[in-house]
């Protein structure tokens, strides 16, 4: 029986799930189940699966129900001891599940190890690092103030962690991943792998369009957390809310923005230094360079 269970959620994915299924084949550690859940996709991205001939491969298709559901469908059909879960458009390096297996099993009382997670376009292209912060151990707090996994395509994670816990919220289609990262960190140790081996892709659309509704989510996600988190670290909140912002903020700047996109920076510019105004006098120069490139953007009469 396979050790670990890669789960890859894939819904209208053909211009990718290829390449995300061969960085999974070419890994180093090869004693792993690749299960793919076919979200009801109605592109030719099952048409491409099939067409992969790889025993440790398999299939399953269900009606249209989002990424949390299809990572927990995956949990279901997993057999393996841990289980892994990679996005149909991003990509690993060939080490990634050799050394996550290797940090949890010299580490017995974790139950997730993490790697660090560089951003690629939609042409393979390296486009910036991640946060590459080293957590170990108890990271609550931590993951508290921010989502240091970062993304979905990170941890390996012990199965029956994920059991314990119920796995993903249904009901958020956006930051399911930080909620889940937040309830394993609640009860278990975190590890990392400090290398960059997650390889998240982003396009005009992952990195603009849906901003709105993100903040919406993430917003639900910190007020759960805080609702049940420990007196004694009350006092994040406002540092918590100033990171979200400022994560909000670079992800519209670091794509193609519109006139009115720039307008959504520069609110959450402001919603960033109302919670947390030391970050003008920190970053002084950053800073200055973020709100000369929204004024510019906010008074041009067109951008692209």
């Amino acid at each position: 029986m396979s050790l670990i269970s890669v789960v890859i959620p894939a819904f209208n994915g053909e211009k990718t799930i290829e390449a995300t299924i061969q960085s999974v084949l070419q890994q180093t550690y090869s004693n792993f189940e690749i299960i793919v859940i076919n979200d009801g996709s109605e592109d030719r991205t099952l048409e491409l699966i099939k067409q992969i001939n790889d025993s440790r491969l398999k299939v399953f298709s269900y009606t249209n129900a989002g990424l949390a559901a299809s990572r927990n469908r995956g949990i279901k059909n997993a057999k393996g001891e841990f289980i892994a879960f990679l996005d149909a458009d991003d990509l690993w390096t060939k080490d990634k599940l050799e050394k996550q297996l290797e940090a949890l099993q010299n580490n017995p009382q974790a139950a997730v190890a993490y790697s660090w997670t560089d951003y690629i376009d939609e042409a393979d292209n390296f486009l910036y690092p991640g946060c590459h912060i080293i957590a170990n151990k108890n990271i609550y707090e931590q993951l508290l103030v921010k989502n240091i996994l970062e993304n979905g395509s990170n941890p390996l994670i012990r199965s029956s962690a994920l059991v314990e816990i119920g796995g993903f919220d249904e009901s958020l289609s956006k930051a399911e991943d930080w909620d889940l990262y937040l309830r394993l960190a609640a009860k278990y140790q975190f590890i990392t792998v400090p290398s960059p081996q997650i390889l998240y892709r982003l396009s005009a659309n992952s990195m603009s369009a849906s901003v709105w509704e993100q903040e919406t989510q993430c917003l639900v996600v910190i007020e759960r957390a805080f609702n049940q988190a420990p007196e004694t670290l009350q006092h994040l909140r406002k540092n918590t809310l100033a990171r979200l912002y400022e994560y909000l903020m670079f992800r519209i700047l670091a794509s193609k923005p519109t006139r009115q996109q720039f307008f959504q920076a520069a609110q959450y510019f402001w919603q960033m230094v109302r919670y947390d105004p030391s970050v003008l006098r920190r970053r002084t120069k950053l800073m200055s360079i973020v709100c000369g490139k929204i004024f510019l953007g906010a008074v041009s009469p067109q951008q692209g």
